[in-house]
C-alpha cells in the first residue's frame, strides 16, 4: 500500500523551511558585512581594540609650545581662543 500525502509540506515543513531561509540569509548578510569591513579597513591601521590613535590635539601642541617658551602667554591665549571659536588657520599670520 502506498501512502500519498500530496506535494505540499506539512506545518512543520513550512516552519523548518522558514527558519532555514532566515538562517541562510542571516549568514550570507553577516559574511558580506564582515568581508566589506575587512576590505575597507586600510592595512596596518588601528589597534587590537579597533581604535585608531591619532597624534596630539592642537590644544596639546599649543600648550607644549607655551611650556617650552616658544610663545608667550598673550600669544598662547589668543591662539587658544581661536581654536575654541572654531577658526581654522589663517594664512599669512603666525
Amino acid at each position: 500500500m502506498m501512502l500519498w500525502y500530496g506535494h505540499d509540506p506539512s506545518g512543520w515543513g513550512w516552519f523548518v523551511m522558514s527558519v532555514g531561509m532566515i538562517l541562510f540569509w542571516s549568514v550570507l548578510i553577516l559574511l558580506g558585512v564582515l568581508l566589506f569591513r575587512s576590505l575597507s579597513r586600510p592595512a596596518g591601521t588601528g589597534t587590537a581594540t579597533g581604535l585608531v590613535q591619532h597624534g596630539p590635539t592642537a590644544e596639546q601642541l599649543l600648550a607644549e609650545r607655551f611650556a617650552r617658551g616658544e610663545i608667550d602667554e598673550d600669544e598662547y591665549r589668543r591662539r587658544l581662543s581661536v581654536l575654541h571659536m572654531g577658526g581654522g588657520p589663517r594664512l599669512g599670520k603666525d
